[in-house]
């Protein structure tokens, strides 16, 4: 065979293999990808007054969320929304008026496959304590854009836009807002505050310990041997997220924020067993961090509304002094 005979089989090889790889490549991304599952409710719903909005994120991509007033702002529809101290004298009625109109605030982000709907129930109970709240669809979910594919960190480059768009926002105090996450929701808003300092405080629901062991209960699950087949994978998710796994860990992450963190986790929960709750817990350096357990499983919010009094009092707690700034 001659010299184009050669090149030209190379070519055909090269571009065989390379076809080969673009398969197993889209494979990956394909059996990766969360479900996109649609909205069944809204705060209206709830009996709560509610703006929907776009908010602009990363690769010029937007975000569905709802932004739930605090109670008694001005546009919350409550009976006392428009004259906040109006029963006061002058001095008093500032001091409250700035109060009214700079509440405290949370950030919500979802899990994996879920949506802003799937983690309302959290809303009335914030709301009556006095919390304005954003919940928000990340990348791919719920009624958010498209974009080449969801990950951890692109769930905390999410939360990051939501953060910012409600430090900016009149009727909230920019000096006590929170993140509160659900599993890779969990991961990303531990992951978020650990290169967002002016965050006050963190919620981790349900977080995994590191995703390396989750994608191996994954390749588990369906039955695909982690050598070579699994290594390659892992290898690849890392390289396609442009971070490893050992950045973006929980684990590694926790010890990295310097304001208090909440872990609430299941004792039942099978996804993310609770052990991964005590290694982040044991990870945590000075971060302050305490651990709430409770029965129930990785998806259930049940048993977390009837503790949220529990939430709702570490909250309050950590933002009283409107976060400590270092």
């Amino acid at each position: 065979m001659g010299a184009p005979g050669l090149i030209a089989a190379f070519t055909a090889g090269a571009a065989t293999l390379a076809g080969g790889r673009a398969l197993v490549h889209w494979g990956i991304r394909k059996g990766l990808a969360a479900p996109r599952v649609p909205h069944h409710t809204d705060p209206g719903a709830l009996g709560l007054a509610f703006e929907t909005l776009r908010i602009g994120t990363e690769h010029g991509k937007s975000l569905h969320a709802w932004f739930i007033p605090a109670q008694g702002s001005a546009c919350d529809g409550s009976d006392h929304a428009a004259s906040p101290g109006a029963d006061l004298a002058d001095g008093e009625r500032d001091d409250a008026r700035a109060e009214f109109e700079s509440a405290p605030a949370v950030v919500v982000m979802h899990g994996w496959g879920g949506n802003a709907a799937l983690m309302l129930p959290l809303a009335r109970p914030l709301h009556e304590a006095g919390y304005a709240t954003l919940f928000v669809d990340a990348r791919c979910h719920g009624a958010s854009d498209d974009d080449s594919f969801a990950s951890l960190p692109r769930f905390a480059e999410d939360t990051e836009h939501a953060f910012a768009w409600l430090s900016a926002h009149a009727g909230v105090d920019p000096q006590r807002i929170a993140l509160l996450g659900h599993s890779v929701g969990a991961g990303a808003v531990l992951f978020a505050a650990s290169r967002t300092p002016q965050v006050a405080a963190v919620v981790s629901v349900a977080a995994f310990s590191h995703p390396a062991a989750m994608m191996r209960r994954w390749l588990a699950a369906k039955r695909i041997p982690e050598k070579p087949i699994g290594r390659y994978i892992l290898d690849y998710v890392q390289k396609t997220i442009g971070h490893r796994f050992d950045d973006i860990a929980p684990v590694n992450t926790i010890a990295r924020i310097r304001r208090p963190v909440l872990l609430v986790h299941g004792a039942d929960d099978e996804v993310v067993p609770i052990d991964e709750a005590m290694q982040i817990y044991a990870m945590r350096g000075d971060t302050p961090v305490e651990l709430m357990t409770l029965s129930g499983d990785h998806e259930s919010f049940v048993d977390l509304e009837h503790h949220v009094g529990r939430l709702v009092e570490f909250l309050g707690r950590v933002l009283a002094q409107g976060g400590a700034r270092e």
